[in-house]
């Protein structure tokens, strides 16, 4: 975090403070309450750590201004390497790592846990300072513009939308549905492996449907003889 000495004296501080008693009390306890931070909204600036890779972290700026005793507004700094938040459970993860815009929330721990980012494990504090702007966690989603790629939950069902293409990676692949429709183009099948599809429906679909580079509506049989009850393969 970088923040200049000269607003980190002047805080909440004016003339008015300085005339003892009750205000000079206040000023005191409100400038120690200034320095204790607790959360707050952040713009990322710069992501490290993204896809299949250990848990990364962002660089923010904080959104919300501050004001020095006079009336003067200020911006806060940056938060540099601040740990952001995966959905994670041992080896298994949903990936949806935060990009440079996003706007989300900042939470900032109580004592220093830069020996735990470099540890991850049990550590002393490294100093001894709290509720301090470099200790950082970020979670993101908050206050964003409208997803293009997505998965929505609804009572109606689920929703899995991508603008581009979706792949599915497995050694086995297994579907279990009374149906399965496509509404528009081809329906390809090139399974390395095994794919299964299981349902009393089968699968239907209202374009073609291929497997591999062989066309159900449109392919052809060669090897065809009157009267032999056997045909050749389709031709590719």
């Amino acid at each position: 975090m970088q923040q200049s000495a000269e607003y980190e004296n002047l805080d909440n501080l004016n003339i008015n403070h300085s005339l003892g008693g009750a205000a000079e009390f206040n000023a005191v306890i409100s400038n120690l309450i200034s320095r204790v931070q607790t959360v707050t909204l952040v713009k990322v600036l710069a992501v490290s750590g993204t896809g299949v890779s250990p848990v990364g972290e962002v660089n923010v700026q904080p959104l919300v201004q501050m004001l020095d005793g006079a009336g003067n507004v200020y911006s806060p700094g940056r938060i540099f390497s601040v740990p952001y938040f995966r959905l994670q459970g041992g080896s298994n993860a949903v990936i949806c790592d935060p990009v440079a815009g996003d706007i989300g929330l900042c939470a900032f721990a109580s004592r220093d846990i830069s020996a735990v980012k470099r540890n991850k494990a049990e550590s002393a504090p490294g100093s001894r300072r709290q509720h301090d702007w470099n200790d950082g966690l970020y979670i993101g989603g908050f206050l964003n513009g409208t997803p293009q790629q997505y998965i929505s939950f609804s009572d109606s069902g689920i929703v899995i939308h991508s603008p581009t293409s979706i792949t599915l990676e497995a050694p086995s692949i297994s579907m279990q549905a009374s149906a399965v429709t496509t509404t528009t183009g081809s329906y390809a099948v090139n399974a390395l492996q095994t794919a299964q599809f299981t349902g009393g429906g089968g699968i239907s679909a209202d374009g073609d449907v291929k497997a591999g580079s062989v066309s159900l509506q449109n392919h052809t049989h060669k090897g065809v003889t009157t009267g032999n009850g056997n045909t050749g393969k389709p031709n590719s």
